[in-house]
């Protein structure tokens, strides 16, 4: 008896099919059966069945005679499944690598619940990917199991039949089918989930749900929209006969009014003669399934009036919205032109020579090299007034990412406005926004996010995929207001002039971030490791990967994660620290946020100081991730795994072959990788060899002394500054072991001419 009995429902879907099946047989877990239904297909798709069962035994081939539609196709493969889980999969929509085993874990985890709710991705034909906006709700749920009545939120997600598992037993007992037409997965869903006596939740996506250009068979202009009235009416059937589900009744008759108000509302699924006859439709369903005593609100209202009074209302919800968004452009045009005048009011008023303005990464809080600095200047300078721009101080707060005991302002309030008009010095990161003005006087620092690898600025011209969605000369423009470019190398410097053609000075100060990585002992990193949860005495393993622009939304995954956490063994911890750019799409929830929570690995992709996790390391793998530069810093060993390397370089664009001048040993393939690692031959002397190599080229200037060097030298303007440790020996600290040019710390605009 397989684990998994997976039924595939097939109607015109050659152009898919194949994928499909694929995604189910080529996953690693294979307890698994397919169960294919031919609808009387008109197309290939029969014949594409037919040739996977002749390869696979475990596919299983049910040809109909005629064409029954979706929920009757799903039926005649019920008879046939010996899975102890049911699994719907459409047959243009795909498994995620590593799905099955994911739910198999969790269902051995949660005692086979009646019911498994697991997590989707929306992928777009033009090559787009979105999770589920209510993703939420999964990772809220329990750990274990619970009914809807304990969580009711859990009906809140699409309610489709292929995001979830189901006991075949369960299945049986209860005897669930689907109805003809469409809409089938409505009697379908409601009865199941209010029914469950167990439900569990994964909150992983398993499912890539296609979204056609020219939509499913739900987008069709056609009167089977009207089927939508029957399904409900056998939901309230199936209520009606069983007492102790009465409580529902509301919850359902509200739900009902809203999903019909909402095909109604479509413009594509109905033929315009059809539209009163369906609001008069549903209207009549509202007030036949009314809970006694209940009223109805918001929108619903409109179900108790006429078909005239619904359009009367919508056009006027049209044009009242209309108003508003011309109100909005009229208020927002007339504050531009306020904001503008009292911004030349203050223009005209003197710097403030002790004010700095701060932001870092957009403006999410204190981080990066602007937060080493302002620390500096607290400690340094402590006469410098050090004002915070932060976007949303709630999360900022949240993370421990607001000044302690200092000033923090939100971007575009009259406040901030003021600060910036007077402000004689800023540092951030990032770019200020474009129309914030530079005064003559004010000093502008950019701290950049690390040394580049790859193409940055105006290199990125002759790069049309990598530069998707950004506008060079734009950008350019904002670093024309640069006055001082904060490098840890020369390879940085000469890159910044090329990439900026602007008329800032590169300042040799180093990295001021990387000051706390600089000479570290390996207890440094203790408290962020009990943090962690990461238990004492274990190797820690950071991965760190980058995006990759040959991918819309930047995610390839070239590690199977868990499998690399397996393949380290006892005594070892494996850390993921994705992109930035990549923690708010769909890669964590492809299986990073599983696998933490089962405590296979550590994801420390919302730990908001990099530095503290990179203490916390024992070897760092990233693939080409400036975070590679700064970690040299650490010397411990690097892993360079560039099993996609040429595919990289030539649509990003790199100033240098990485892998010809790497920090450490490089791995071609995951085989590779996993020998490296378990052999103990990533920390050998060859490994030690290359990478103090790397350090002396790129860590040059990182001597412990970076945020302490830009407060006395750029801001302060301490020209002869030197480090007190250093003063004497007259070269740098702790870092890669080069002499500082004498004029690097001054306070002139030094450039590589």
């Amino acid at each position: 008896m397989p684990r998994f009995s997976v039924i595939v429902p097939c109607f015109k879907v050659q152009g898919f099919l194949r994928e499909c099946l694929d995604s189910v047989l080529g996953q690693s877990f294979r307890d698994v059966e397919v169960i294919a239904v031919d609808d009387c297909s008109p197309d290939g798709s029969g014949a594409i069945l037919d040739e996977y069962a002749a390869r696979d035994p475990r596919v299983r081939v049910v040809h109909l005679p005629e064409n029954v539609g979706l929920g009757r196709a799903r039926n005649a493969g019920l008879p046939l499944a010996a899975g102890d889980f049911l699994l719907f999969l459409d047959s243009d929509d795909t498994l995620t690598p590593g799905a099955l085993r994911a739910l198999a874990d969790r269902l051995a985890e949660t005692a086979d619940p009646d019911v498994l709710v697991f997590d989707y991705a929306r992928t777009y034909w033009w090559g787009g990917t979105r999770r589920n906006v209510l993703a939420s709700v999964l990772a809220e749920s329990p750990e274990g199991t619970f009914t809807a009545a304990e969580r009711p939120e859990i009906l809140d997600l699409l309610m489709v039949v292929w995001n979830k598992a189901y006991r075949r037993d369960f299945v049986a007992e209860h005897g669930f089918t689907f109805p003809p037409g469409y809409y089938e997965d409505t009697p379908w869903t409601f009865p199941v989930m209010l029914s469950a006596g167990r439900i569990a939740v994964l909150d992983r996506i398993c499912l890539h749900y296609r979204q056609r250009r020219q939509g499913n068979i739900l987008s069709t202009t056609s009167r089977k929209h009207f089927d939508v009235h029957d399904q409900y009416e056998r939901v309230f059937a199936f209520v009606d006969a069983r007492p102790e589900l009465a409580t529902w009744r509301p919850y359902l008759h509200r739900k009902m009014g809203e999903h019909c108000l909402d095909v109604l509302a479509k413009p594509d699924r109905l033929p315009p003669s059809d539209k009163a006859e369906f609001f008069r439709a549903t209207a009549r369903l509202f007030r036949a399934h009314r809970p006694a005593g209940a009223t109805a609100e918001g929108e619903l209202r409109v179900l108790e009036g006429g078909y005239a009074a619904y359009l009367l209302r919508r056009q006027g919800g049209r044009a009242e919205r209309e108003l508003a968004r011309r109100a909005v452009r009229v208020r927002r045009a007339a504050g531009r032109r306020a904001r503008d005048g009292w911004a030349a009011l203050h223009a005209r008023r003197p710097l403030e020579p002790d004010l700095v303005l701060y932001s870092a990464f957009h403006h999410r809080g204190v981080l990066g090299d602007p937060a080493a600095v302002y620390r500096a200047a607290r400690e340094s300078a402590p006469h410098l007034r050090g004002v915070w721009v932060v976007k949303n101080p709630e999360l900022a707060d949240a993370a421990g990412l607001l000044p302690p005991d200092g000033e923090y302002v939100l971007p575009g309030t009259p406040r901030y406005r003021r600060l910036a008009a007077r402000a004689a010095f800023f540092v951030n990161n990032v770019n200020w926004p474009q129309r914030q003005a530079k005064r003559p006087g004010s000093v502008h620092i950019h701290t950049h996010l690390g040394t580049p690898l790859k193409y940055m600025g105006a290199d990125l011209l002759d790069k049309p995929g990598a530069r998707h969605g950004l506008d060079v000369p734009r950008m350019l423009e904002r670093a024309d207001r640069w006055d001082h470019s904060l490098v840890a190398n020369r390879h940085s410097e000469l890159v910044w002039e090329r990439a900026y053609p602007c008329r800032f000075a590169s300042a040799r100060t180093g990295s001021p971030r990387n000051d706390v990585l600089v000479g570290a002992r390996a207890g440094d990193g203790a408290a962020v490791r009990a943090r962690l949860g990461i238990p004492a005495g274990h190797t820690v393993v950071l991965y760190a990967p980058t995006r990759r622009e040959y991918r819309r939304g930047g995610h390839v995954e070239r590690i199977d994660a868990a499998r690399l956490a397996a393949d380290l063994g006892p005594g070892h911890t494996l850390v993921v620290r994705l992109h930035p750019s990549l923690a708010g799409g769909p890669a964590r929830g492809a299986g990073l946020a599983e696998l933490h929570r089962r405590g296979v690995l550590v994801d420390a992709t919302d730990e908001p100081y990099v530095e503290e996790v990179m203490l916390a390391s024992d070897v760092l793998v990233t693939d080409y991730s400036a975070l590679m530069f700064d970690y040299a810093n650490l010397d411990r060993p690097i892993v360079l795994h560039a099993d996609d390397w040429g595919a990289y370089a030539a649509s990003r664009g790199v100033y240098f072959d990485v892998t010809a001048e790497p920090p450490g040993h490089v791995s071609r393939c995951y085989e590779e990788l996993a020998r490296l690692l378990t052999s103990g031959s990533w920390r050998d002397a060859e490994s030690a060899r290359l990478r103090s190599a790397f350090r002396a080229r790129f860590c040059e200037f990182d001597d412990g002394w970076a945020a302490e060097r830009v407060v006395r030298t750029l801001i302060l303007g301490e020209a002869d500054w030197t480090p007190p440790r250093a003063a004497a020996a007259g070269v740098r600290g702790a870092g890669a072991g080069a002499q500082v040019p004498a004029q690097a710390s001054g306070h002139d605009r030094l450039t590589s001419s």
